[in-house]
C-alpha cells in the first residue's frame, strides 16, 4: 500500500461504506452537535460529497468532543471523549486504512485494540511467561495516558510511516479539536480523547515506542493499550526495570508513570485486565482466575438484577442475568473457576427464589404455587404462612424443592458452571 496517496484510499466508496456500517454498528451516544446514529445516513446523503471535498482540500473541521466522565471503581472518573457521529465515521474511514500499515510494525507482544487479538491473548503470554521462571512483576501504570498524550511527539511518529500531507493534517485537526465541559469549550492541548474511533490507533502507535525499547532491553512483558506488565526473573532486576522505564517514559515519550499504582509485584499480588493469579502446588504452575474485584464486580451487578423491588418480569430479569452471565464467562473463560461458577449460581438460583416468591404475593397463592410444583399441601400451606421473612424462607425446605436448579432452567436461567464447562480453556 502506497503511504504517500492514502487520502484517496480513506475516500474511495467501499472505504467509506465500510467506515458508516462500523460507526452504524458501535451505535454510541450524540455527539456536541447532538445528531444520533440512526439519522447519518440521510446526513451522509445529504452532504457526503461535500465532506469528501472538505478533507481533500482540508477545510474539513472536526467539532470538539463532549466530555463524560466515568466514574472508577476505585475511585475517581475516567474521562471519555464522545466525537460527534460525523466526526466518528471520518476517523473510522481514517483508521481502516492506517491500521493495516501500522499493523507490520507493531510488537507481537501489544494486544490492545488490534485485529484478531484480545485480552485473552495478553493473559495468556502473561502465564507462559511466569512459568518460564519470570515471577517477578513489574506492573507500570501510565497516569491519565489518554489526557497527556504530547501532540507533536505523537505527529513526528506519525509522520515517520505517513507521507500524505492531507492525513497528517486532517489526524492534528482531531487532536487540537477541543474539548465541551458543561457547554464551555476548552482547548486539547494535549491528550487524544478516550472514545474516538482513531484513538485506539493513535495510542498503539504512541507506545509501540516503549515496545521497541522493552525489546531492545532484552524483556518479557505483555501491553494491552496502556495496561503494561514486564515479567524479570528477580526482585533486583524488576526494580531496575522499574527505574530505567520510567526514566524512559517521561523523558523519551513524555508521558507519567503513577508511582503510587506502579509496583514490583509477585503473581500472586497483581491483578491485570481483570485477571488475578495464583500458583497451582498439583500442577506447579501459574494459573489464571477472576480478580477478587471483578467477582465483586460482577456479583454487584447481579444483584441489581435481581433486586425484588425492580418492577419488571421473572423473564426479564432472567433474560438480563443470561447476558450477564455469557459475556462475563466469555470474557474469563480462560480463567480457573468452577468452584466460583458453582457457588455464583447457588446465589443467582437464591435471589430469583426470593423474586419469584414474591411475584406470589399473597400467602394463598403462594401456597397454591408450591402445590402445583409437588409439594404437599400440609408443608405448602404451613411455609405460606409461615410470616419468616423472604431470605429466611427461600433459603431452604419447601422453595428449594419446589423452584428447583431444573425448572429455574426450564424457565431459561442459564447455570453459570454448565456455560463455563462448555466453554472453558484450560490455561
Amino acid at each position: 500500500m502506497d503511504a504517500s496517496s492514502l487520502m484517496e484510499q480513506i475516500l474511495s466508496k467501499d472505504n467509506l461504506n465500510q467506515a458508516y456500517l462500523q460507526v452504524v454498528r458501535n451505535k454510541g451516544a450524540e455527539g456536541v452537535d447532538g445528531m444520533k446514529y440512526t439519522e447519518l445516513k440521510e446526513h451522509l446523503e445529504k452532504n457526503g460529497e461535500i465532506i469528501k471535498e472538505q478533507l481533500r482540500t482540508r477545510k474539513y473541521k472536526p467539532q470538539p468532543v463532549r466530555r463524560v466522565e466515568i466514574p472508577k471503581p476505585d475511585g475517581g472518573v475516567r474521562n471519555l471523549g464522545v466525537p460527534t457521529v460525523t466526526d466518528r465515521f471520518v476517523q473510522q474511514a481514517i483508521a481502516q486504512v492506517l491500521t493495516p500499515i501500522y499493523e507490520k510494525q507493531f510488537h507481537e507482544h501489544s494486544y490492545g485494540f488490534r485485529p484478531n487479538r484480545c485480552a485473552q491473548q495478553a493473559i495468556i503470554k502473561a502465564l507462559d511467561m511466569m512459568n518460564d521462571g519470570y515471577d517477578w512483576i513489574v506492573d507500570i501504570d501510565l497516569e491519565k495516558f489518554f489526557d497527556t498524550v504530547n501532540h507533536d511527539k505523537l505527529m513526528t511518529l506519525i509522520g515517520k510511516t505517513i507521507k500524505d500531507g492531507d492525513v497528517i493534517s486532517i489526524i492534528r485537526k482531531f487532536l487540537v479539536s477541543g474539548i465541551m465541559v458543561d457547554d464551555e469549550y476548552k482547548e486539547s492541548v494535549i491528550g487524544t480523547p478516550q472514545g474516538g474511533n482513531l484513538s485506539p490507533l493513535l495510542a498503539n502507535i504512541m507506545l509501540n515506542e516503549l515496545d521497541k525499547e522493552m525489546e531492545q532491553r532484552g524483556l518479557n512483558f505483555v501491553r494491552y493499550a496502556d495496561d503494561c506488565i514486564i515479567m524479570v526473573g528477580s526482585e533486583m532486576s524488576a526494580k531496575r526495570v522499574m527505574r530505567n522505564l520510567t526514566k524512559f517514559i517521561g523523558e523519551k515519550l513524555g508521558l507519567k508513570v503513577n508511582m503510587t499504582k506502579s509496583k514490583v509485584n509477585r503473581p500472586s499480588g497483581l491483578k491485570y485486565l481483570g485477571f488475578g493469579f495464583y500458583f497451582d502446588i498439583k500442577e506447579h504452575q501459574y494459573k489464571a482466575k477472576p480478580h477478587a474485584k471483578s467477582v465483586a464486580k460482577f456479583k454487584k451487578r447481579m444483584k441489581e438484577l435481581t433486586c425484588r423491588s425492580w418492577g419488571v418480569s421473572n423473564s426479564y430479569k432472567v433474560e438480563k442475568l443470561n447476558q450477564l452471565i455469557r459475556g462475563w464467562i466469555n470474557y474469563f473463560k480462560i480463567g480457573s473457576m468452577k468452584t466460583l461458577c458453582r457457588r455464583l449460581d447457588e446465589n443467582i438460583r437464591y435471589r430469583l427464589r426470593m423474586c419469584i416468591w414474591k411475584h406470589w404475593k399473597t400467602p394463598q397463592n403462594r401456597a397454591e404455587n408450591l402445590i402445583k410444583l409437588g409439594i404437599k399441601p400440609k408443608y405448602a400451606w404451613s411455609t405460606a404462612y409461615t410470616g419468616a421473612r423472604i431470605a429466611y424462607v427461600c433459603q431452604r425446605g419447601c422453595v428449594n424443592q419446589a423452584i428447583t436448579k431444573e425448572r429455574l432452567t426450564r424457565f431459561g436461567l442459564v447455570s453459570m458452571l454448565d456455560y463455563y464447562t462448555e466453554r472453558c480453556v484450560t490455561c
